[in-house]
């Protein structure tokens, strides 16, 4: 069974040539990340053309183009509506009203990014694994039923991630590599 890896922006070079040398293929998610375009350059950049070229980015433009980020934008595009209708027949009843039409953005744009890169990548969310770095990112996983691997950095070094499937130092060496993934797989 062959199983993806969702890489958030985190330097790690050694750790996506192992993977591509495996099979596996390797995205990067920058559609939830503040700097992730950035990031992503710089780790695009550091790996080569030749690794580079075999790496996805998943932006915000990917995710509204797949399925299921057509489908959150449309429900989006609907609550914008009925709370403009509301508004326009409270200004006409001289009512004031209050809806909240808003969803949780940042998790609804994980979930959407998560999706999206499985859908990119055409292998099922529960074959996929995500490394990742923050507490949102971990319940976005756990939202969709995909397996979670926390990579510890300076500022989550004394955090928990008890939501996580496994929680790492860093990669390679006694830390998190494509060999211990794929001996924990699929239930990490």
């Amino acid at each position: 069974m062959r199983h993806l890896v969702l890489v958030p922006a985190v330097e790690m070079y050694s750790f996506i040539d192992e993977a591509n040398k495996v099979g596996l293929p390797v995205i990067l998610l920058t559609a939830y990340s503040k700097n992730g375009d950035e990031i992503c350059r710089s780790i695009i950049e550091k790996l080569g053309h030749d690794l580079g070229s075999k790496v996805k980015v998943i932006g915000k433009k990917e995710v509204q183009e797949s399925y299921y980020g057509r489908l959150v934008l449309g429900k989006v595009t609907v609550s914008m509506e009925k709370q403009r209708v509301a508004e326009e027949v409270a200004s006409i009843l001289k009512l004031s009203v209050d809806i909240d039409a808003s969803s949780p953005e940042s998790a609804d744009m994980i979930v959407a990014a998560l999706r999206a890169a499985a859908e990119c990548a055409e292998l099922p969310l529960q074959d996929c694994v995500l490394i990742a770095g923050s507490q949102s990112s971990v319940l976005g996983a756990e939202r969709v039923g995909m397996p979670c691997v926390v990579i510890r950095n300076s500022s989550t070094s004394r955090a928990e991630f008890r939501r996580a499937n496994a929680v790492m130092d860093g990669f390679g060496g006694a830390d998190l590599t494509i060999s211990k993934l794929l001996h924990k797989s699929p239930c990490l």
